[in-house]
């Protein structure tokens, strides 16, 4: 392959990178080629990533970022070009779910996960679209999920943050058009992630027997957080001219016995 066959570089950012679907995303995206920066609190966990993506020939670079911080976000934006160029693919996933009655949930805690879950995304928009927009190229991918469309009981901030989110980027969607910046929302299903892991055993339960109760969980099977990852790649990695401008992803129901 000449250097003139070469495909563009195309630098990618992944914020929630330290596990589950921003992990995941981080290596496929390293395995196909993109120069990846992982952003997250937890730094040492995306360091681990990292490390595995370099292992297997890609690039990637690590920074610190809260999403509910603005200097942090502008600072991960600057040492990310600093490291990588012109960032041409933005993925927010980074998010924060905790269970309760809404009415019960003291405001602060809602407030807490509206900030990483809409305000967090639309702080990378500010940081990143931009000059996206005035290079007149560029993706950007937001991790929704399926409570947005279909809301769950004892996840209501969680569900009201995704309704948000969604709605921020269909209406990105239409004030981009022809920019040649694509907006885009993938939709994932109940997926296998450490979301949810530090809840209280009894509060899990309780919610996922809600789920079943009104007919949200019609089977057992979850997702691993690399269908989303594909998910996501195939959005990014489509040809110019071609907007997947919503991908939902949902978990197969096992095959029943004949």
């Amino acid at each position: 392959m000449s250097k003139y066959d070469q495909p563009p570089r195309r630098p990618a950012v992944v914020t929630g990178a330290s596990s589950g679907i921003g992990a995941a995303t981080a290596l496929v995206l390293g395995a196909q080629g993109f120069p990846v920066a992982l952003g997250a609190r937890r730094t040492e966990k995306c360091a681990e990533v990292a490390a595995q993506i370099r292992e297997n020939g890609g690039e990637a670079v690590v920074h610190p970022l809260d999403l509910t911080d603005d200097g942090s976000v502008a600072d991960f934006a600057t040492s990310v070009a600093a490291d990588l160029g012109d960032v041409e693919v933005v993925v927010s996933n980074a998010g924060s779910v905790g269970p309760g009655v809404i009415h019960e949930v003291d405001t602060e805690r809602m407030r807490s996960e509206l900030d990483v879950n809409l305000l967090g995304a639309h702080r990378l928009v500010r940081a990143f679209v931009p000059e996206m927009v005035e290079r007149r190229r560029g993706d950007l991918v937001f991790v929704s999920s399926d409570v947005a469309v279909r809301p769950r009981p004892f996840m209501a901030a969680y569900a009201a943050s995704k309704w948000g989110l969604e709605g921020l980027a269909q209406s990105m969607q239409m004030e981009l058009e022809g920019t040649g910046v694509r907006a885009s929302i993938v939709r994932p299903g109940p997926t296998w992630s450490e979301m949810g892991s530090t809840w209280d055993d009894q509060d899990a339960a309780d919610v996922l027997n809600q789920w079943v109760r009104f007919g949200l969980a019609r089977h057992p099977h979850f997702l691993k957080p690399s269908a989303i990852a594909n998910a996501i790649a195939a959005i990014v990695s489509a040809p110019r001219g071609v907007h997947l401008n919503l991908v939902e992803v949902t978990p197969e129901a096992p095959v029943e016995d004949q």
